[in-house]
Formats: C-alpha cells, structure tokens, sequence
C-alpha cells in the first residue's frame, strides 16, 4: 500500500475549516462578506443556540446565476480574482473561494440565490462523500439565502470546544457589530432563538451614524468622543475618538477598520499607544472606532486564513501619520472642545477635521481645525501672578537639574484688571466660566453659561508647566555631551548592524555610537538630561523599537518623565489660597493649552456640572 495517499474532497475541506470555521462566530464572519461583497443593503441573521443549531442569513445582493451555483460550494472558486495582479490590490473582504466549501464540510450548508426579478430561483447543497453539487429549483427573490445547520455534526471532536450557547452568541453578536461599525449604509436585523437582539436601519448621514455607534457601542462613548476626519495625498484617518478621560481597564471598545475591514495590527495599536501615552493614567486602555483608508495595493490581506490580520507595505509612513493625526487631535482637545455633551440633542457629537493634504509631513505641530486658534505658547503678556503666588513654594529655578538642561519660566502671568469674577453685560462666558472661590484649598469652583466647574488647582497648573518645558525643550532641540568614559555594550550583530545602518536616527536623538566589533557597540555620546538613566537600556529598548516598529519613543518617555516631575514641583500646591484674578488666570491658560483636560498622570483636571443635573439633585421640575 502506498504511503501517500489523495484526501477525500471533504477531509480536505475539513482541514481547510479547521483554519477558517473556529467556531459559529466565524461562519457568521464569511457569509456577512460575501454578502457584503454581493452589494447588500440589507441584511437579516437568524441564529438559534448561540447558531450552533442555526444560522440563516439572507441578503439583497445581486445573487448568484443557476449555472454559477455549484461553483459556490467549491473550493478555491471566486469571482473576485482572476489572477496574481488581482491579489495584489483586493478592494472585497472575501477572495479566497474557500469559506463555503468549508462550512459545508462541517455542516448541513444549503444556498439559495436568484439573480432576477422574477421570484423564481436555485437551490443548492453539497451530498455524499465526494461534496457533490446538486441543484434544485426554488423560488426566491433576488438575493441570497445560507442556511447552515447542526454546525460540527459530523466533527465531534471540534464540536467539543465550542463553549455555553450564550458564549457564542456573544462571538458572533462581536462579529455582527463590527461588520455593521464599518458599512454604515447596509442595514442589519440580528435575531437569537426568535428574538430580535439589533434591528439597525441604514445611516446615510452624520447624525445617522452617530446613532449607530452609540446603538453598538453605548450612549457614553459617543457622549465622550470627538469625531476626526484627516488625510494627505494617499492616507484618510477619520472616526470617533474617545476622550482620555473616557477610558477602560480593558480593551474592549477598541474598533479599528481598513479599507472596510476589521483589522488588529501591532503597527496600529503602537502608533494608538503612543499618542495616547501623555494623557492616559497607567493601566487603562483608550476607546476609539477609526477608519483608515488608503490604496488597497498598499496593505496586503492575504497574510492570514482569517483576514484579521494585514501588513502594509509602507508600515513606517501609515504609523507616522496615525500617530500625528491622533496626536494632534487629543492635543487640541481643550475644555471647550471636550466638554461632554448630551447624547443627540440638537447639537451633534464634537467634531475635528483634518489636516490638509501633505501639511504633516512639513512640521509636526499643525492645528486639526481650519479656524484660527490661539497658539498656547505664544500668549502674549498672558498670566502674571502664579510666579509670585505663594513665597513658600519650590521655585522651578531651585530645581537641581544636570548642567545645560531645559529652564523654563513657569510663572503664569495676566495683565492686572483684566479679568472680573462675572462677565459685563453682552460678553460671551468662556468654556471654563469665571471663578467663584476655592474649596478647601484644592478646587477652583467657577461658574460657565451651561453650569458649574470644578477644577483640580494643582493638576490644571501641572498639566500647564508641563505642556510648556515640553515646548521649550523642542525649540532647544536635544543638546548632548561625550562621555568621560566611553560605555562599551555586547548586543547581536543584527542589533550592530542596524546600529551602523542607521547611525543619523540615533544622533538626531542624542546618541553617538560607534561599532567596535561584529557584536559591540561603544556609546560615546548622550543626551544630557538623560546622563543618569540606564543609557545602556535605553540604547537597547530604542534598538528594540526601531527594529519592530520602524520608530521609538523611549527617548521621549524618559524625557517627558523627567520634565514630569519638573512640572510637578514647580506648579501651584494645595491649601494655598488663590486670589480671584489668579483662579481665572488659571482657567483662562487652561482653555489655552493642549491636553488640559488631563493632569500629567493621566487624572481629569476638571468635572462639569450642568444646571439639569443640578435640578436633578434637588427635584427640580417635578
């Protein structure tokens, strides 16, 4: 007997389902996009059991001819390639014609389609040992109908590993919702044991959209999100982004989309974490549904047998611009911006638009919105009275810093007279209101036209010192000093041979290395204000990022870190009683200044309180 034998049509299919058909969840999955595929505008899924015992799906896609139905239950038979060039560029979440040849291998699979008017339609279902095709005349407006029973019935071992009916239907339910997060015009009906679990009609426009997010997603995030909307000549980021102070212990509101597709990518989820990094308090995670779109030639999908994966091809560019994108949109969130709204009253979610084609590659700080704003550095003759506040306070200038490292002149200042505890009839409030009094010296209690403010004192001016050490370190640039003793480290060659390679990135941050042998490295110079950190570390972690990632941002955590606890001596301390014109100084430079909203730790620096909430607390109405 020989050793090497044919497999059987449906063992071959059934090995094939072991890649695609984990569980009912991932059946959803393939049949959703090939009716997406199809051009649906509608479509209903019925699922019984968690959709081990049923999963129907019916759409109103442009169906399938009688002569094509055989080949749909075949393996490796698409319409959406051809050939090699074919799959270099796929625009269609589907392409590799094995889905429902495998789904039909592990289940009672049958197909109806029509690709007329007429009512009059095909039906067809795979029999016997070798899947044989057999069609049947049924009747069936244009569309399609799937219809998979009794999943895993003749795989009891896989059917072993699905989990409780509730368990699945959650997976699949996922499923369900991301498909519907990004194809905003096609409307879904989700039924469970005869029960209708989403019923969402087509969104056409913003505010339709808005509604689906919130109706998937929960009314609170898109109460604490803004929406973005920024390109350049290849490259569109646009979406809901949650609110640093919107987020979670986990990262489950995480949606992110190309081209259409529900993707998780390393080079995403670096580029999130690093523009969320500044504002994000430690172990909770941002909520965002983006969408990027770019040339389809430009990322390959074909890199995993359930397309949740994706590889760009210029994975240094796509990260460049997801991080300055999402970095300047948090940056320009002020309280006027972030201030929560009601979810779908007569104003819409906050909006920010984009960046024009190109601006971003010229400089790194450009404003999101096409308005004038005032530039939080650049406030001419702006607060006056924090440098002489308090006599007791540690100076900024007292602060013992390494020889040649940042100063900055923290002191906020307002011209005196300028400012009162109310408005003058027909002026305007500010986001933030003006000042009432100081509550236990720690809070800032201020009136504003919606309500009441409370502001954390001492993280609002942290957050303000810190935005400007920040500044004043760009415009210096990073200075670095030879060692006395140059620092000799063992890495591989791969890690030397990058080293050399990219000499230039390493000096830009401060670094002078230089090779010594096919696995040494001697580190002669760097930057000065990092002259006791573990610079060998550091050297390794930046190596380590570049070569995963393509950049790093280890040279500006340790920075940030250091100019962090700069910030939080030199910034007003609690129990100091503020006088009026100092508290709305305060609140004037927070309006003023990027990323406001948060302290350096991540903490909000201030909570409103509308006046409905505040007749809520008194019964007001009732």
């Amino acid at each position: 007997m020989a050793k090497i034998n044919r497999l059987t049509p449906r063992l071959a299919n059934q090995i094939a389902a072991g890649e695609v058909v984990e569980r009912p969840a991932s059946v959803v999955k393939e049949l959703l996009e090939n009716s997406l595929d199809a051009g649906a505008s509608r479509l209903d899924i019925d699922v019984e059991e968690g959709g081990i015992k049923l999963i129907r799906i019916r759409d109103d896609g442009e169906g399938v001819a009688e002569d094509d139905l055989p080949l749909t239950i075949a393996r490796h038979a698409t319409s959406k390639i051809q050939e090699l060039d074919d799959l270099e560029g796929v625009a269609t979440l589907g392409f590799r014609g094995e889905a429902l040849a495998s789904i039909s291998s592990v289940s009672r699979l049958s197909l109806t389609s029509s690709n007329n008017e007429s009512g009059a339609g095909w039906k067809v279902q795979a029999e016997g040992r070798d899947m044989e095709a057999v069609v049947v005349a049924a009747a069936h407006t244009r569309g399609t109908t799937v219809e998979v029973r009794d999943l895993f019935f003749n795989t009891p071992a896989r059917r072993k590993f699905l989990r409780q009916e509730k368990t699945e239907f959650s997976h699949l339910e996922d499923v369900v919702k991301r498909l519907a997060l990004s194809h905003f015009n096609v409307g879904f009906t989700l039924r469970h044991n005869q029960r209708v679990v989403h019923a969402l009609k087509p969104a056409l426009d913003e505010r339709e959209e808005d509604r689906r997010v919130a109706s998937l997603c929960g009314p609170s995030f898109i109460e604490n999100a803004v929406r973005i909307d920024t390109q350049t000549d290849n490259l569109r980021l646009w979406g809901w982004l949650g609110l640093p102070t919107f987020s979670r212990s986990q990262a489950d509101l995480q949606h992110f989309f190309v081209n259409g597709r529900s993707v998780r990518d390393k080079v995403v989820n670096h580029a999130v974490r690093q523009a969320y990094q500044d504002v994000m308090y430690h172990g909770r995670h941002a909520a965002f549904v983006l969408y990027l779109e770019l040339d389809p030639k430009g990322v390959d999908v074909n890199v995993h047998p359930t397309k949740h994966e994706v590889r760009f091809r210029e994975s240094r560019q796509v990260h460049d611009f997801l991080f300055r994108s999402l970095h300047r949109a948090i940056a320009e969130l002020t309280p006027a911006d972030a201030k929560p709204q009601p979810l779908l009253a007569a104003t819409t979610v906050p909006r920010v638009s984009g960046i024009e084609a190109g601006e971003f590659r010229e400089q790194s700080r450009l404003p999101l919105q096409s308005s004038p704003r005032p530039n939080p550095y650049q406030v001419a003759e702006s607060m006056q009275l924090y440098g002489k506040l308090h006599p007791e306070r540690p100076d900024v200038d007292a602060i013992p810093l390494p020889a040649g490292a940042l100063r900055v002149d923290t002191a906020i200042t307002f011209p005196a007279g300028t400012l009162s505890a109310q408005p003058a009839d027909g002026d305007e409030f500010p986001p933030l209101g003006f000042a009432l009094a100081q509550l236990h010296g720690i809070y800032i209690l201020a009136q504003n036209r919606d309500g009441l403010v409370l502001v954390d004192m001492h993280a609002a001016h942290e957050r303000i010192t810190y935005e400007r050490l920040k500044t004043s370190w760009d415009e210096e640039k990073i200075r670095s000093q030879p060692m006395l003793v140059p620092h000799s480290m063992a890495i591989s060659s791969k890690e030397a041979d990058f080293a050399e390679e990219h000499a230039e990135l390493f000096q830009r941050l401060g670094f002078e290395l230089e090779r010594m042998g096919p696995e040494t490295l001697l580190i002669r110079q760097i930057p000065i204000l990092l002259r006791s950190a573990n610079v060998e570390q550091l050297v390794r972690d930046v190596l380590a990022d570049v070569i995963t990632h393509g950049s790093s941002d280890r040279i500006d955590a340790v920075l940030n870190e250091l100019l962090a606890t700069m910030a939080c001596h030199g910034s007003v301390r609690a129990n100091r009683k503020l006088t009026i014109p100092e508290m709305n100084a305060l609140l004037r430079d927070m309006e003023i200044t990027e990323r406001s909203g948060q302290c350096n730790h991540g903490r909000p620096t201030w909570v409103p309180m509308s006046l409905a909430e505040l007749d809520k607390l008194f019964l007001r109405g009732r």
